[in-house]
């Protein structure tokens, strides 16, 4: 007997709902508000840092985080460099020759052609490389995207939700 007879007369009769990624915000206040503190860092208004990041946190790319914004990607990236995200679209290597041309060890042209980056690329590698993630941001940011403290502590909301790893057994 093969997988094909196995499979003979199975059919999908419902589909996958996409329920978007969990994250839990501990905090009383909306994002924008904690942004107007810090606003002066962002590369955009609080409102719109806010919206940047509640749709990449619900799971879009930078991309849509950017459209649902109404910003640029860059500024939508930027706006998450600064939150403490990983958005270099450079390789480590590719990272390093941005940093020998910031250095001033090579020149632009040389650096564009070593990393075989576009323009846009290389102004955002430049850009991370040269601008640190703002702490206030971050604080702002992390009672909205908390999903590493949940695996840390206990969670009373969620308690009941897992079991011990003997009960699995």
């Amino acid at each position: 007997m093969g997988l094909s007879d196995i499979a003979e007369g199975v059919e999908v009769t419902t589909e996958q709902r996409d329920r978007g990624v969990a994250t839990v915000d501990r905090t009383g206040t909306a994002l924008a508000e904690r942004f107007e503190a810090c606003e002066a860092s962002l590369p955009t208004d609080a409102a719109t840092a806010a919206r940047v990041i509640e749709r990449y946190a619900a799971g879009g790319s930078v991309g849509q985080a950017a459209a649902a914004a109404g910003v640029a990607r860059v500024t939508a990236a930027k706006t998450l460099h600064l939150a403490g995200e990983a958005v270099s679209p450079l390789a480590p290597t590719g990272r390093e020759v941005v940093r020998d041309w910031i250095a001033g060890e090579l020149s632009r042209t040389d650096a564009l052609a070593l990393t075989r980056a576009s323009p846009t690329e290389f102004a955002l590698a430049a850009y991370v490389e040269t601008h640190e993630p703002v702490e206030a941001v971050r604080d702002a940011v992390a009672g909205a995207i908390d999903a590493g403290a949940l695996a840390g502590e206990a969670d009373e909301s969620l308690a009941g939700t897992t079991g011990t790893p003997d009960s699995l057994r």
